[in-house]
């Protein structure tokens, strides 16, 4: 019983980004540039995005983690895609969008999700494709199979090492915990710099 009502809850789970202060502050950044150039104030942008203005004053001072959901329907409102909004986020530091520049276009890479709940990665993947992803989501189900498929090592060693343009962490994994996997991640000079985003778990339906 209690293993039906573990995968119950995985599956109605919603995954909030916890990213660090720096790509939490560029995130809000990105989405205020953005704004800007669509020539838009505050209170529309969050009745477009079903939000409340609050919520999204917050957001773009970096002061606010978002929920996928949240991600998607503020892309969607900007008229990008996901992929356009985390592309810039993760640009080399200082090469973000300000005030109403318009955001360059970003070489579309892979985005690692190391999720360990099939449904969850599921669900995520469907998020995004609705939502107009152009990167390509890859699903590895653990911290192990992440290391092999950024390192080109175990089931990934008949191919060169990956750098996705993100990576996408939940901490609670099995055989090898999420925070292990990050440090590992932020360790090695091949990886250090890609940015990840740390998934939490939100049971809100809406803000």
């Amino acid at each position: 019983m209690a293993d039906k009502t573990n995968k119950t809850q995985a599956i109605k789970r919603n995954h909030v980004l916890a990213a660090d202060a720096g790509i939490q502050t560029r995130l809000g950044a990105v989405i205020r540039a953005c704004r800007h150039k669509l020539g838009v104030t505050q209170e529309e942008l969050a009745w477009r995005a079903d939000m409340h203005r609050t919520y999204l004053a917050d957001i773009e001072r970096g002061a606010r983690n978002m929920t996928l959901r949240s991600v998607a329907n503020v892309a969607k409102a900007l008229e990008i895609t996901i992929g356009h909004l985390f592309a810039h986020v993760t640009a080399p530091f200082g090469s973000a969008p300000r005030g109403g520049e318009e955001p360059a276009p970003e070489e579309v890479r892979n985005i690692l999700l190391v999720e360990h709940h099939a449904a969850a990665a599921t669900a995520t993947a469907r998020a995004f494709k609705r939502a107009g992803l152009a990167n390509p989501l890859r699903i590895v189900r653990d911290g192990e199979a992440g290391l092999d498929y950024l390192f080109g090592t175990g089931r990934y060693a008949k191919r060169k090492p990956m750098r996705p343009q993100l990576i996408m962490l939940v901490l609670d994994l099995p055989r090898m915990p999420g925070s292990e996997f990050l440090r590992r991640v932020k360790a090695d000079e091949r990886t250090r710099d890609i940015p990840v985003v740390v998934l939490t778990v939100s049971h809100r339906r809406r803000h």
